[in-house]
């Protein structure tokens, strides 16, 4: 998990100018995933390749909202986006949640992401709340919220 956090906050920062408050709060999150994991309902992939880390995902449930669950952390790296790894781990997420009986599925994500909001969208995921543009992670910002049914 500390990986995961790690190389979110090396990448946004180097692509997108993410602050140093980026990784604390994608540590913290990830810490937070490993003390609530409810086995029956979430799970977090990791994409590999002789050891070496190309992507993941996660499925959380969400505490707020019965029936639906969340995406987060979902990550490629640089070097492996276009070959199909980011396809295959939504794939994976998606068929997951079906099976464990998630109703829908919604995520969060920034308006600059277009290569992760492309993806969303081939899989039916469509923007339920854009929020006004924001200062965050020490720039401004467009926050969506996206969701699809299951």
């Amino acid at each position: 998990m500390t990986y995961i956090a790690h190389r979110h906050a090396v990448v946004y920062y180097a692509d997108y100018g993410f602050e140093n408050l980026f990784e604390s709060h994608m540590s913290r999150y990830t810490a937070h995933f490993l003390d609530n994991f409810d086995p029956s309902s979430e799970r977090c992939w990791i994409a590999e390749r002789e050891g070496q880390f190309l992507g993941c995902i996660m499925l959380t449930k969400d505490r707020e909202v019965p029936g639906r669950a969340r995406v987060r952390c979902f990550f490629v790296e640089k070097t492996t986006r276009g070959l199909g790894i980011g396809t295959m781990l939504v794939e994976t997420c998606l068929a997951f949640a079906r099976e464990v009986g998630y109703e829908r599925v919604g995520l969060q994500t920034y308006e600059e992401l277009s290569s992760a909001r492309r993806l969303y969208a081939k899989f039916g995921f469509r923007i339920m709340k854009t929020e006004e543009e924001r200062e965050e992670w020490g720039r401004k910002q467009v926050s969506e919220i996206w969701e699809r049914l299951l």
